[in-house]
């Protein structure tokens, strides 16, 4: 798991911090951030969410090869707009354990696995009920799951009758993200909720005191989602030379769905940027920093996206392989640009940023 980024704010942070534009506020950026990005990213999580719940739906009550691949088209779909905005880790995602019943992953000791193979040996009823599935453990409630009903060992089952239970479940689980997604969506959408805290920072403010601490959160987005992105995903499989690969170990390996993964993550980060306008709050000298971080993302979007076909095939052919690697090399980078550049910049410190192990 990662731990969350620690920034020290110095005496007169982002606002009123010099070389940062004084013209600049908090609350202004913040806002932006929101309006720009985060409530239309969930949005459109929400409409993926629910199209793949009905096209699950539609594969239980009509079985075929048809419609099984419309559910897992809609699952690719899903699972990209999850991407795109799974680096926003705070605010109502946190609510409820939604976070971790979205998405559990790492999944080192295949605890999901296990638990949906358990299900499915026994035809679990509760298991297969939406009410009684969002009580059961986070490993059984989210794409995870959903990925190894639709693409793992028998999902063809799912194209004839004697896939009835396993559809069934996955309609379950199918539901289960979309109510989720809806939820946080809603949360995101309401006057008084968590965005005008997050975008009113004030003495009276129960979260965040000041506009540093503001910035702080959305800076720990870019920070902390980098590291998860190279350390977690992709060098979870990705080896120092092919003997070392693992590519079971990459996220949506069953569905295809790494690199666009990975691919949706970085475009999720650079819209988030641009909505921002985090380059307004620059110096004119400084302007440079928005600039590379700009192209760096699309870089890195790019050579994800070159990444085609199953990720064991991909890991096996060096083109593809030394996207994936010069992927990394990107990532790390843009970790310099807004740990330490940007950050300076604002008046903010960088304290620690490091995964746990778990």
């Amino acid at each position: 798991m990662l731990k969350r980024l620690a920034f020290v704010a110095l005496p007169l942070a982002f606002a009123l911090a010099q070389p940062a534009q004084a013209t600049v506020k908090a609350s202004d950026v913040i806002g932006q951030a929101v309006d720009g990005f985060i409530r239309p990213a969930y949005a459109q999580l929400h409409e993926r969410a629910t199209t793949l719940a009905t096209s699950v739906k539609d594969l239980c009550v009509t079985p075929g090869q048809a419609n099984l691949v419309a559910a897992r088209t809609a699952f690719s779909q899903a699972t990209r707009a999850w991407s795109q905005v799974e680096i926003i880790m705070f605010g109502p995602v946190r609510e409820d354990n939604r976070y971790e019943r979205m998405l559990f992953w790492p999944d080192r000791k295949s605890i999901g696995l296990k638990q949906v193979q358990a299900a499915l040996a026994g035809k679990d009823p509760t298991a297969a009920d939406t009410a009684q599935l969002a009580g059961k453990s986070v490993a059984m409630q989210g794409f995870g799951a959903l990925e190894y009903l639709l693409f793992g060992t028998d999902a063809e089952t799912l194209a004839g009758k004697d896939g009835a239970y396993r559809c069934t479940f996955g309609a379950a689980v199918a539901e289960n993200i979309e109510t989720m997604s809806g939820d946080i969506s809603a949360e995101w959408e309401k006057k008084d909720g968590f965005a005008a805290i997050w975008a009113t920072p004030g003495a009276d403010n129960p979260v965040y005191r000041t506009g540093s601490e503001a910035v702080t959160e959305l800076m720990g987005v870019f920070i902390n989602g980098l590291e998860m992105v190279r350390d977690v995903r992709v060098k979870g499989f990705l080896g120092g030379n092919p003997d070392m690969d693992k590519p079971k170990q990459a996220i949506y390996w069953r569905s295809q769905g790494t690199a666009a993964s990975l691919a949706a993550n970085l475009e999720g980060m650079d819209r988030l940027f641009q909505s921002a306008h985090l380059a307004d709050a620059l110096s004119p000298d400084a302007r440079w920093i928005a600039e590379s971080i700009h192209i760096q993302l699309v870089n890195g979007v790019a050579s994800a996206s070159d990444v085609t076909g199953p990720i064991d095939e991909a890991l096996a052919d060096s083109e593809r392989r030394a996207k994936l690697d010069h992927f990394v090399l990107v990532t790390s980078s843009l970790s310099n640009l807004f740990g330490t550049r940007l950050s300076g910049e604002f008046g903010l410190t960088a304290g620690f940023s490091s995964l746990d192990g778990d």
